[in-house]
């Protein structure tokens, strides 16, 4: 399978079904700007299209995953943006935080050095996230005059609206093993060697699943989170679970199951 060009990030995908996302502005610690946001934007879309891919693991080249906004690009929104070009460039990195959350295919941040802002944004909006220890995060647009608005829809789904004001509001810097705590990550690890083999014991858990499951089991969450359990949620809960088992892979899964082999997804 081709990989994808682009000037901003690396777009790797393999024939076994794996894509790999990787920012590439080292030199300003992966920081976001107008083209990068549109190259993601169009990275994402490409990958959740192409159902052979099952996984797509997002990380950053360099010292940091994601240092949030690229200080030129806030310049610029700043002194030289109308209010319309700052909604339209703020309604761009919302659609593609969005673009990322509602994959089809189960997303994978690896998290190094620090995530800020925007960047801790991304994490948010992974299904999961996996963090070197020493790696930092911060909320920082109160700093700035700014309050992080297009990341909070993600943030607050991961660790919830009282964590979420309480980082919001004092821009504090927070390590790895709080992020965990708070559900931001799901797994610190202390070394390269542990972020490797921690990727690996997550792909080895996407790739036994069924791909088609695993885009319905998180468009259930999106659906069910905050419902108000009554009958009518009971009533489109099993209409899902029933439409699973009528499906090839819920024949194929149970089948397997009952001959004691693999089914056909799992590699």
């Amino acid at each position: 399978m081709r990989d994808a060009e682009y000037d901003l990030i690396q777009l790797e995908m393999t024939q076994e079904g794996l894509a790999v996302v990787t920012l590439n502005r080292p030199d300003v610690h992966n920081a976001f700007n107008a083209e990068l946001i549109a190259e993601l934007t169009d990275a994402f879309k490409s990958i959740a299209d192409q159902r052979t891919i099952r996984m797509m693991i997002l990380r950053g080249n360099g010292q940091s995953f994601s240092a949030g906004a690229d200080l030129n690009w806030m310049k610029l929104a700043a002194e030289v943006h109308t209010q319309s070009d700052n909604e339209r460039d703020a309604m761009n990195l919302a659609e593609m935080l969005r673009a990322l959350y509602e994959m089809p295919q189960m997303t994978l941040a690896l998290v190094r050095g620090a995530a800020m802002g925007g960047g801790a944004g991304l994490v948010a909006a992974c299904d999961v996230a996996v963090a070197m220890k020493d790696t930092k995060f911060r909320f920082s647009e109160v700093r700035l005059g700014l309050t992080p608005a297009t990341i909070s829809p993600f943030v607050i789904e991961a660790i919830g609206a009282r964590t979420a004001r309480a980082l919001f509001v004092t821009a504090e810097t927070f390590d790895a093993d709080y992020a965990e705590k708070i559900g931001l990550v799901q797994y610190v690890v202390e070394d390269e060697k542990a972020m490797l083999a921690m990727e690996e014991h997550l792909a080895n858990l996407v790739f036994s699943a069924a791909p088609g499951a695993i885009a319905d089991a998180k468009e259930l969450v999106r659906d069910v989170a905050g419902v108000f359990i009554d009958r009518e949620v009971s009533h489109e809960t099993s209409r899902r679970i029933a439409a699973r088992r009528a499906s090839d892979e819920g024949k194929e899964g149970v089948t397997a199951f009952l001959e004691k082999r693999k089914p056909g997804w799992n590699r």
